[in-house]
């Protein structure tokens, strides 16, 4: 075999988890918008020096734009391959792949494979992993989804975590999303990827999925946070079976409380979200829950959140927009606890086949 080996996304994509290691060659810019799923970033020429590149190439010329960008290139790869490829055997088995045309993963590739590595070179890079991504997420999904539905506090995130710690199959668009699906849902310590990065998530976690058995996910909107749901999955779920996860008023209320602690430590930042709702609600009911955030009290707080934004707004739309929630599976937790979440998720692994 002659490396590197040139592959298309065709020959590359079922064989991607036996890569030892998967190298993203394009800048830390590029990778950060978008990337490989358990990609590393290697940049042959970083976010400035690729901004040098390019603009000697259209001010100068490209003779002298190569003589630059081969100097850095060369002196980038060496950086890696000492700090970070040195103690690798001979088998050691990358794949290599940058933004299209090759140049950057070519470079990199030739030097690894004549150390002895048989690199294998992405053919199209990460545009003809993008345009396979969006073919896929633009089909309905061949997947069983059962579609866990609930009032906001219900629970439906934290039995989504214990179905997958019990081996069941679970799409968690939030957790994909770093949001909460609110307008209460941003999480303080991390942002949102990218709308690229999501369909990339979703992608990698269906097609890991077996056909033969359910997949459990949350009864979302179109948009989590900023990013929207591929709209063949949103349909794929929308007229799938439903579970029907109910908890009481009390218990969803701690729960909130639980999952949204960080408002606790920072009314102004609630109250800035609490903003939103003005258009909904009136200045009025928005200053006198902004006064309740700022007293402490926000049990009652949560509780009207629920009685008179969430709970109303749950029910006008879930009829609408889930059409086998009529026949949904009915599923009560008695409690918040661990052994609640975990007896829930397994009555469903047994009945829902």
């Amino acid at each position: 075999m002659k490396y590197p080996e040139v592959l298309g996304i065709a020959e590359v994509l079922p064989q991607l988890a036996s890569f030892d290691a998967i190298i993203d060659a394009r800048s830390p810019c590029e990778y950060a918008q978008d990337h490989l799923p358990g990609a590393i970033n290697a940049p042959v020429l970083d976010d400035e020096q690729r901004i040098r590149v390019g603009t000697m190439y259209k001010q100068v010329g490209s003779f002298e734009a190569k003589k630059l960008g081969g100097a850095l290139v060369a002196r980038n790869i060496a950086d890696h391959i000492e700090q970070l490829w040195l103690a690798h055997p001979r088998e050691w088995r990358p794949l290599v792949y940058c933004w299209r045309g090759g140049n950057r993963s070519g470079a990199m590739a030739h030097i690894l494979s004549k150390i002895g590595w048989p690199v294998v070179q992405l053919e199209g890079g990460y545009k003809a992993f993008r345009a396979e991504v969006n073919a896929a997420l633009e089909q309905a999904p061949q997947l069983r989804f059962k579609v866990i539905c609930g009032t906001t506090g219900s629970g439906k995130s934290r039995l989504l975590e214990v179905l997958a710690a019990h081996g069941a199959q679970v799409l968690d668009l939030e957790q994909l999303a770093a949001h909460r699906g609110s307008v209460l849902g941003h999480l303080p310590s991390q942002a949102q990827p990218s709308q690229k990065a999501f369909e990339t998530r979703i992608w990698d976690c269906l097609r890991r999925c077996d056909p033969a058995r359910p997949v459990f996910v949350e009864s979302e909107s179109k948009k989590v946070g900023n990013l929207r749901v591929p709209a063949a999955l949103m349909d794929a779920m929308r007229a799938s079976d439903c579970i029907a996860l109910t908890l009481s008023r009390g218990d969803r209320v701690r729960l909130l409380m639980e999952d949204y602690a960080h408002f606790l430590v920072s009314p102004a930042t609630l109250n800035a979200q609490l903003e939103h709702l003005t258009a909904l609600h009136g200045k009025e009911k928005i200053r006198r829950w902004q006064a309740m955030a700022d007293s402490g009290a926000m049990p009652q707080l949560v509780d009207e959140l629920l009685a008179e934004h969430y709970d109303p707004a749950y029910l006008r739309s879930i009829d609408r927009n889930f059409v086998r929630y009529e026949q949904a599976l009915p599923l009560t937790l008695a409690d918040i606890g661990a052994a609640d979440f975990a007896q829930g998720a397994r009555y469903l692994i047994d009945t829902v086949a």
